[in-house]
């Protein structure tokens, strides 16, 4: 839990500490490049340390990981320059995305396949919260201890956590043979890094950035049908396509994908909403969105414990997402309606529903992967679901700018205003219709609700075809 915790908070501690970072490096246009580098590194870490750890043994490969990120955290509180920062950051992606696969594998090695479940159910609710905690402890270890403090937390915790990874015991069994795959690693880098680019570049909305936004797409388009080629010839592959060919592991991985986009990019845009259209301060949204972090833990929780006592597994999302997209609808239908204790209600009844996937889809994929190949199993979940957050994020963030840049160019930059310098900076503007342009932004967020909406649909019907129902 541990590991876990450290991998995802860091994605989401450094949002609060980023202007205090750019003051200090003075350079402000490059800030986003802290963010980026460390969700690129970690994608490409996931499926190498959970190959790794097939072959070499995922303790072992745990203390590596658990170094590599330790030191990195040392050098980016060093840092003076956002470059130098970024590279650190890129290290210390690479000891992350090994600390978020192994974590899944390792309760796969110690665990049996039944009681997998509910420790998977644990590592959720740990994640979630994670990412729920980063930017409250950002902004306090900024505040009162500077910027460098929130990577210097990394290494009381990262020590504390090796000395409990040499606690658990030595797996036993035969161990995958290892072969170096250097061109894979190659063409899943090129993959990795042009695709989270291109997203990132649709997350602007300007037309400006179509065409570098275009061609990181079709060199991410090129290098995966490499990668795919390469991968079913090679007689060690990075990535394990033989496993993906699987129905169960193919439509878990695609089920992780719809997940990660609908819980991240709900996470991402609600606090906007609730600030933009509803005005409420940032002190309150945050007390408002407990709930949903809350509903999330303990929907995995109860759902992780459920599959351990029936050995049913797609049952729960099944009927959990189906219930979740109505939820959805009937939230972009009624969000401006309801009062802040019925919308703390409803982010509740949304976050428990949504805790009825994480655990099941982990125990699925291992279940069918089987003992040998747990590393590689968690590998395609977590990279399912990192892919599938960015991408969702991205379309999610293009549907609501496009909407409103069609509807009515004044809400756009009103909106782009508001959520740079809240509600007072409106102001600033010219003499504008604000009832009309709030009016707009809150038609805009309907659409950004329903798409999500869609992601949890296609989510139902993935878990609906799964073949692998039973443990």
């Amino acid at each position: 839990m541990l590991p876990m915790f450290l991998a995802v908070v860091d994605q989401t501690i450094i949002a609060t500490a980023l202007p205090a970072i750019a003051a200090a490096t003075g350079e402000v246009e490059r800030a986003s490049w802290v963010v980026v580098s460390y969700l690129i590194a970690a994608t490409v870490a996931a499926p190498i340390y959970g190959r790794l750890g097939d072959s070499f043994g995922r303790r072992r490969m745990m203390y590596v990981a658990l170094a590599v990120f330790i030191v990195a955290s040392v050098l980016c509180a060093m840092s003076s320059t956002i470059l130098w920062l970024t590279a650190a950051r890129v290290l210390q992606g690479l000891g992350g995305g090994g600390l978020m696969t192994l974590s899944q594998a390792l309760i796969g090695e110690a665990i049996p396949p039944r009681e997998r479940a509910r420790y998977q159910g644990y590592i959720a609710t740990i994640a979630v919260s994670a990412n729920s905690f980063g930017p409250v402890a950002g902004g306090y270890l900024t505040e009162h201890f500077g910027w460098q403090s929130i990577f210097l937390v990394n290494v009381p915790i990262g020590l504390l956590a090796l000395a409990l990874t040499m606690r658990l015991p030595q797996a036993r069994g035969e161990r995958l043979p290892w072969r170096a795959d250097p061109a894979g690693f190659v063409l899943f880098t090129i993959f990795v890094g042009t695709t989270l680019l291109a997203l990132e570049q649709a997350q602007h909305a300007d037309l400006s950035a179509l065409p570098l936004g275009g061609a990181l797409l079709a060199a991410g388009i090129v290098s995966v049908v490499l990668l795919v080629r390469q991968e079913t010839r090679t007689p060690s592959p990075l990535i394990p396509v033989h496993l993906l060919r699987q129905s169960a592991i193919w439509h878990s991985d695609a089920l992780a994908a719809c997940h990660g986009a609908a819980l991240v990019s709900l996470i991402t845009f609600l606090p906007v909403y609730l600030q933009v259209v509803r005005d409420i301060s940032p002190s309150e949204t945050g007390l408002l969105l407990v709930p949903l972090t809350v509903g999330i833990g303990t929907g995995s929780l109860i759902t992780g414990r459920f599959v351990s006592r029936t050995g049913r597994t797609m049952i729960f999302p099944v009927f959990g997402l189906v219930l979740l997209t109505g939820s959805l609808v009937g939230l972009a239908f009624s969000a401006g309606v309801l009062s802040e204790r019925a919308f703390a209600v409803m982010l509740l009844w949304i976050g428990l529903l949504m805790g009825t996937v994480m655990a099941v889809v982990q125990v699925t994929v291992q279940s069918a992967a089987g003992s040998q190949r747990l590393g590689e199993a968690a590998a395609s979940v977590q990279f399912s679901r990192s892919i599938g957050a960015a991408f969702g994020t991205a379309l999610v963030a293009t549907v609501l700018f496009a909407y409103l840049a069609l509807k009515n160019p004044d809400a756009a930059r009103a909106f782009v205003v508001m959520v740079e310098g809240g509600m007072a900076a409106v102001s600033k503007l010219p003499a504008i219709d604000f009832a009309t342009v709030q009016a707009d932004i809150a038609e805009a967020f309907r659409a950004a609700f329903l798409l999500i909406a869609c992601f949890t649909a296609c989510g139902f019907f993935l878990a609906l075809t799964n073949p692998m129902r039973r443990i």
